[in-house]
């Protein structure tokens, strides 16, 4: 996702569609954002669509914002004709660019801060295309010692540690109105299959088989009191 400010990209998305058997963990992601959701909104990396639906339903509008090339069109049948939906071929820098000062309600970024070289600046730039009191939701990767050969291959600069993504977000002018880490029980498959055994794709049948078993065990732990640690990391961010 990192490219010319006007550019779209190259990025062919294999790995979004090899995750599109992770139903109860997209769900998961949903329930988690859904209540921070409203007004006049932007998802950033929109991908194959697979959150746009979902978010077009709790908001006035949406721009749906997709710098690839190989995804856009997928993108654009997915969410396209939904009338409340904006289809964007864009990268984030030149989406910025042309973006309305303190225009949007919220803006959402799902996997998709991590593929950004300059993340300081896209989210200074969102910081300004944002009303006062407009919400910034991401997710992200999270345990720098998790990255591995699967990240570098999707496009990963990095995976955040939690004083590094709140430094960052501050350092935009956010002030954090939640921050917690994700999916615990995630941490060591991805550690063991991707970190030590240096997979470069997902197996369909294990990650079906995380999404059936493991998703809900650990949603339902994680409901009760949030994790100390996670393979992911949930921000909300408020624009004061």
């Amino acid at each position: 996702m990192d490219g010319a400010a006007n550019d779209t990209v190259e990025y062919d998305g294999s790995d979004l569609e090899a995750l599109t058997i992770l139903k109860n963990y997209q769900n998961w992601i949903f329930a988690r954002v859904a209540p921070w959701l409203g007004g006049t909104a932007a998802e950033l990396g929109a991908g194959i669509g697979s959150f746009s639906a979902l978010f077009a339903n709790n908001v006035v509008s949406l721009d749906a914002i997709e710098p690839s090339i190989a995804l856009h069109a997928r993108l654009q049948q997915a969410v396209g004709g939904l009338g409340n939906v904006r289809v964007l071929a864009q990268t984030a820098e030149g989406w910025l660019a042309g973006a309305a000062p303190a225009h949007y309600d919220c803006v959402v970024m799902i996997n998709v801060l991590e593929h950004i070289r300059d993340d300081a600046a896209v989210l200074q730039g969102i910081f300004d295309a944002l009303k006062p009191g407009g919400r910034l939701i991401v997710f992200v990767p999270a345990l720098q010692f998790l990255f591995s050969n699967i990240d570098r291959q999707v496009g990963h600069f990095r995976r955040y540690e939690r004083p590094a993504l709140t430094s960052v977000l501050n350092g935009a002018g956010f002030r954090i109105a939640d921050m917690r880490f994700f999916d615990m029980l995630g941490i060591l498959p991805w550690l063991v299959m991707n970190r030590w055994l240096g997979k470069t794709a997902f197996n369909p049948g294990l990650v079906g088989l995380y999404d059936r078993v493991g998703v809900p065990f650990t949603r339902a732990l994680e409901s009760v009191a949030a994790p100390p640690i996670g393979k992911n990391l949930i921000a909300v961010a408020i624009k004061p």
